[in-house]
């Protein structure tokens, strides 16, 4: 298929997805079945969630932290309230988008508390994509599995905050960072593609937290500072967002630790 043909198929589902022809990003809570995983919602069309790909997002439901930010709140706080998108559809979809798509994003919630989630990730790399997980770092031997058994592309981790400012950031008293500490180790092996990132918040985030957290991973390979965005289902409401002026300046704060640091959502 040439060049021409795949970007006019692609300026065609561009078009759907900004009219909403699109499953919207869904509310709700994973739980195993007999087994079986629940996915709750698809974004048929991403050209953000993978650096330098085309995908498609799934979510998944459930999340052991409780951060004041999340932007999916009912995701996390509402189990069971949402409809499931059966596997067989979404994999109806992937075939149709083979070809057209580069890749699958896995997010949440938090994915790796999934039952069956190597068994879904075979089964979408059987169909030629790469695949992108989304993880809290809380579960490193999970982690580790999955890159072991080459069933992952490109790791995409949250860096909540200092050590010190952990608990407070993902709103559990007494949150032992240990496992945090054992995925950023394994990740920074680089035995595959990975980035750090941070959402910064007003009230959570200062620029000693900040330094300390890229103290925390010198010499990563990626660092993304995300600014907060109010989405409107958010788990603690009334939050703010940094200037971008003082984003910039957390941006320099970081930049001595991890070279390739950037920002975004400016």
């Amino acid at each position: 298929m040439g060049l021409a043909t795949n970007l006019a198929r692609l300026g065609k589902e561009i078009l759907r997805c900004l009219n909403g022809k699109t499953s919207s990003v869904p509310v709700g809570h994973s739980v195993c079945n007999g087994g079986h995983m629940e996915l709750h919602g698809l974004q048929k069309l991403t050209l953000l969630d993978y650096p330098e790909k085309t995908a498609c997002t799934l979510f998944f439901g459930g999340c052991n932290l409780r951060c004041p930010f999340c932007h999916n709140a009912s995701l996390v706080l509402k189990p069971g309230s949402c409809p499931t998108i059966a596997q067989d559809e979404l994999f109806a979809f992937l075939r149709k988008r083979q070809g057209l798509l580069d890749g699958v994003c896995i997010t949440g919630g938090e994915p790796l508390l999934q039952p069956n989630l190597a068994e879904l990730l075979k089964r979408i790399r059987e169909l030629g994509y790469a695949v992108k997980l989304d993880t809290n770092g809380c579960f490193p031997d999970r982690l580790e599995s999955l890159i072991d058994q080459g069933l992952l592309d490109y790791v995409a981790m949250d860096l909540k905050n200092s050590r010190e400012e952990y608990p407070a950031t993902v709103g559990i008293p007494n949150f032992d960072t240990a496992p945090i500490a054992q995925s950023i180790k394994l990740l920074m092996e680089e035995r595959i593609d990975y980035e750090f990132r941070t959402t910064v918040v007003q009230g959570l985030h200062t620029v000693h937290s900040l330094g300390a957290a890229a103290f925390w991973i010198d010499g990563a390979k990626n660092y993304f500072l995300q600014n907060f965005v109010d989405s409107g289902d958010l788990i603690s409401p009334g939050l703010t967002a940094f200037t971008p002026s003082e984003m910039r300046h957390f941006l320099n704060v970081v930049k001595p630790h991890v070279k390739n640091a950037g920002l975004r959502g400016l």
